[in-house]
């Protein structure tokens, strides 16, 4: 019987050590926040809804990366250069998300602004041509701002990663932490996208065209975004067409809601990306 005893623990014992090690429960949940941003990339929609739940996957993706990063076992993972790469990384998203929440503060402050303007030129029966053009102006120099300070460097900030990540597939915390930085800049494109409106989403490759449908001097497109609704209200507008004003009032409101639901995702997201750059840095000064 104790021959048998002693076999028996010999066995399981070389069993255990046989099996591999199973992953953290933090990083099942992190790979499964990716999926779902990874799922929702494919499909058409771009409603202001769509882009702020992706805001809030991307919340709960970082704050469980930053779980992830508290274990040990991760901490040894990304000893050595590799934590280099990553708070480079961390520090160029934080940079992103910065120039992001300063374009929505400037195109919420500039609709509200053009809001009050036409409701007290209305009134007055006064035109309203000048106060148009200031925020189809300001509305361009935000475009151009996100093309060239955003897009253009996002793409090579993508590059950087996806050649990074050739070489960290045998670290599984790297691989992890590689796939939400790439999974989190496609989210953010989405969102800058979003702001610059179709022509741009076009011109990125990133959607079809939105259809744009005009009669009756309304803008009636279930796929047309909040930022696009007014633009192409106010081209109405300008085109001498008062009419249109009744809707404008409407989807200027509509607008300026949207901006602050955007808002609020963006600040608790870059909240989120502030605390795992410290655990990073914190791994650093180990």
């Amino acid at each position: 019987m104790a021959i048998f005893e002693t076999n028996t623990k010999i066995s399981l014992h070389l069993r255990s050590n046989s099996l591999p090690s199973a992953q953290h429960p933090f990083g099942s949940q992190c790979e499964e926040h990716c999926r779902r941003l990874k799922d929702s990339e494919v499909t058409s929609c771009s409603s202001s809804s769509w882009i702020i739940k992706n805001l809030d996957i991307l919340q709960d993706l970082h704050e469980c990366i930053n779980n992830l990063l508290q274990l040990p076992n991760s901490q040894q993972d990304l000893a050595g250069e590799c934590i280099h790469e990553l708070l480079d990384g961390s520090l160029r998203l934080l940079e992103i998300f910065s120039m992001v929440q300063d374009w929505l503060v400037q195109s919420r402050e500039s609709v509200c602004e053009l809001e009050s303007v036409i409701r007290r030129r209305s009134k007055a029966k006064n035109g309203i041509s000048i106060e148009v053009g200031k925020y189809i102006a300001s509305r361009k120099q935000i475009k151009k701002a996100i093309i060239q300070k955003a897009l253009t460097n996002m793409k090579g900030f993508k590059k950087d990663i996806m050649v990074a990540s050739s070489s960290s597939k045998d670290n599984a915390t790297l691989a992890i932490l590689e796939e939400a930085e790439l999974v989190t800049l496609n989210s953010l494109e989405s969102l800058l996208l979003f702001i610059n409106g179709p022509k741009e989403q076009e011109s990125q490759g990133k959607w079809k065209v939105m259809p744009k449908l005009l009669k009756s001097n309304r803008v009636e497109s279930c796929d047309t975004n909040e930022f696009e609704k007014v633009d192409a209200t106010l081209k109405i507008l300008m085109n001498h067409k008062p009419r249109s004003i009744e809707n404008l009032h409407s989807h200027m409101e509509n607008l300026v809601m949207c901006i602050q639901d955007l808002e609020a995702g963006a600040e608790r997201l870059s909240r989120q990306l502030i605390r795992t750059r410290v655990s990073l840095l914190n791994i650093f000064s180990y």
